[in-house]
This record gives C-alpha cells, structure tokens and sequence, in this order.
C-alpha cells in the first residue's frame, strides 16, 4: 500500500503567482508604513493600518494612477514602492492572461463537458482497430484517446480521422482519471500492451468510481498472465479479453464449425505455431467443436513448452487425440512426420498456419494446397493484406489476419452506444 500511494504521489508546483502577487502587496504595505507618501495622496503617510492595507491593494487594480508618484519617506521604502507600481499591474495582467488561456483551452474546455463519451487508453494497432469499427457504427460518440506518444503524426491520426481528443498522462493515478470524467464515460477501454498496468487501472477505477466495473474493458497481451487473474476482482467486474481470443473466436466460428459439420468423419487439425494464436485456436475449438475432432497435431520449434505452458492453465480435454512435434515448419521431415502419423489425405484434414512469419505461412499453405487438394488451408498475417488475399483467392487458401479477425469480432455493445 505504501508503495502504491508513493507512485500516485506527484508534488504539487509551487504557486509563484500567489507568493508574487503577496510579496509586491507586502512592498507597498512596508514603503507606506515607512512614512512614503504619494502626491495625490498626501495625507496617506498619516493614515491607519487598514488604508494603507486598502491602497496597497488597489495597486493591482488601477496601478497606482489614481495615487500618483511615491513621495517622501526613507529611500528603501520609495524603493519598495516603486517596486509595487510595477510589480502591481504586471502580475494582475499574468494572472487575468493565464485564466484566460485556461478557460479559452480547447482541450480544457472539451474536457469538462465530456458526457457518454468513451475513453481509449492505448495509441498501438488495437486502439486504432477499435476506433475503426467505432467510428462505423457511431460517428457522434465523443472519443477521448490517452496517448503517451511523442509522435505527433500518429496524435493527429487521431484527432483528424477519429475526431478524439488526444491527451497524456497516468492512467493509475485517481487525478488524471478525473481529469478525463471517467464517472461520466460509456466505456472506458484500457488497450495498454502493458497488462499490469491496464489492471492497476482498473483497480483504481473500481475504487474511484462504484459501479462502473461494467463499463471498463481491459485488454491484456499476455494469455499466461490474464489466465492466472482469472480469480482477481477485477478479472471478476470488469470485461478481460486477449486480441488472440477474440481472432480465434471468430476464426473458429466463422470459417472452421462450418466445415467441421460438412465433413463426414471427425477432423484432423494441423496447429503450425502454438504460439499466443494456436493456443486460443485451440481453445476456442475445444469449447465449440470438440466433438468434431479426432485428431490436433502442433508444430512449433517448442512445442513442449508451450502445450506444458499452455495446459498449466487452459486444461487440454475433449476425447480427440494429440500429436506434439518440435521443429520448423519450413523443414519437409517434420511434415513427414506429419503423414506418418495420421492420414491428411482427406476433406476433413485442416492445416492451420498460424506462425509468427508472415511469409513462411503463405508459401508453407500454397505447398499444402498442392500437396492436398481436398484439405482446407488456412494462413495467418497480422495485418491484412491485399496480396496476401489475393494468394489465396488464386489457389483457395484462405488468408486470414489478426487485426481483421479482432475488428470483425469486437463486441457489439462495445460499440453500439444505448
């Protein structure tokens, strides 16, 4: 507790315009009661604490006009007071110039009367994707975008194609997110790559604001940390969700039920790569197919690992069987390997490329295509690509993209504002 109050901590800035504006009051109260008199004012030398008081204040608002010239008195005291006349205006000029500015600030002023707006924290791919299909479906909803970019190119990306005000700051600390009327938000989207960070967030908001669990999603790039906060309480309010799940969700439902169901007997998946995109391929036919297969062979360079990593957590089950081999897609004996293990032969084979290199997935896939007409091919890119699908319409692959996958499937009601 001690450490987190130290992090929300910030020092406030010095008020140099109230020690000023007190310092030059201050002058004048001294030089007059020093014995300074002025010269439309000669009586003043003579007068009481609280009109010496009074004038010296005045210095702010008519600058000595209606007082005329200090006169009279010891030369530190004049001084003094001609310090004041200057001092006076100028400092009421700085603070009547800094209010103005503060009122006049288009940010401020968006800021304060943000209402039903929704809050993106995150200036990466995702952040742009979401505001993408945001924009599609609602083009009214104000956007507040928390960029802590220096790129101004990417700043104005979003200002002049999404209409959101871009602003910096923390998101953990409880000012900053007061700053931006969380209270008053639809959605307040945590789209960080930093997880931890994204849930510290969402802590502090559940503090900051009750009832506003239902209105904070949080992204989380790790599966193996969002796996392990399942249990936490904010796992338990607020909406957590992986780019990965929600690529696969679709990817699974979309493309692969449909020809799990067309095919007679039950289906053989190939998984090349296991990383973040096969473990929730994986996942998500377990919960929706796993009835439809026989069998799932993963390749990956360290397949081990990842399934021991990967079972730790998501708990493999289902009756189909599991063929595990360790090496590069690119090298003709692990797919040897492959067909002598179980028969890819058929229509109800389904080879799923979904290694982190681009290029290696879409030769490997126009391979297969040849080597196995009847199967289904799947390549996976992570961001679309034209080529990419025009590969695939040429030799029926089906080519597929991340960032495609995600827009397609993002939640309606994170969208669709009521």
């Amino acid at each position: 507790m001690i450490s987190t109050m130290q992090k929300q901590y910030s020092p406030p800035q010095f008020p140099w315009l109230s020690v000023g504006a007190l310092s030059v009051f201050l002058m004048a109260l001294i030089g007059f009661e020093s014995g300074v008199s002025v010269t439309e004012r000669p009586e003043l030398s003579t007068e009481g604490f609280l009109t010496k008081a009074y004038y010296s204040l005045s210095l702010f608002v008519v600058g000595g006009v209606d007082l005329g010239t200090p006169l009279g008195g010891p030369l530190l005291g004049q001084a003094m007071v001609w310090t004041a006349y200057f001092g006076a205006p100028m400092l009421a000029a700085w603070g009547l110039i800094s209010a103005l500015l503060r009122a006049l600030a288009p940010q401020a002023w968006q800021l304060k009367r943000l209402r039903n707006h929704v809050v993106v924290v995150g200036d990466g791919e995702l952040a742009i994707s979401y505001l993408r299909v945001l924009r599609e479906h609602n083009r009214k909803t104000p956007v507040v975008v928390v960029s802590n970019t220096g790129s101004e190119v990417l700043r104005d990306e979003f200002k002049q194609s999404f209409g959101a005000v871009v602003v910096s700051g923390d998101i953990t600390h409880q000012f900053f997110l007061r700053e931006l009327r969380v209270e008053r938000a639809r959605r307040i989207l945590l789209l960080n790559d930093n997880s931890l960070r994204s849930y510290e967030a969402a802590s502090v908001l559940l503090n900051l604001v009750p009832g506003i669990a239902s209105r904070v999603i949080i992204h989380c790039s790790s599966l193996r940390f969002m796996r392990s906060m399942a249990n936490t309480r904010v796992a338990n309010h607020c909406h957590c969700f992986n780019t990965y799940h929600l690529a696969a969700s679709g990817l699974v439902r979309g493309q692969m039920l449909e020809h799990f169901h067309e095919t007679r007997p039950k289906d053989v998946v190939i998984l090349a790569g296991f990383g973040r995109f096969g473990q929730t391929v994986l996942e998500e036919m377990q919960n929706s197919a796993s009835g439809e297969l026989d069998t799932v062979l993963i390749i990956d360079k360290d397949a081990r690992r990842r399934v021991l990593v990967a079972d730790e957590q998501m708990k493999f089950s289902g009756d189909y069987r599991r063929e595990l081999f360790e090496g590069d897609i690119a090298h003709p004996e692990v797919w040897e390997q492959v067909r002598n293990t179980v028969s890819v032969d058929g229509d109800n084979t389904v080879f799923v490329l979904g290694t982190g290199r681009e290029e290696e997935n879409l030769r490997t896939a126009l391979w297969l295509r040849r080597k196995y007409p009847q199967s289904m091919v799947i390549a996976r890119s992570s961001k679309e690509s034209l080529f990419a699908t025009e590969v695939g319409r040429e030799h029926n692959i089906i080519s597929i993209s991340i960032a495609q996958l995600l827009e397609d499937n993002i939640p309606r009601d994170w969208i669709e504002m009521r």
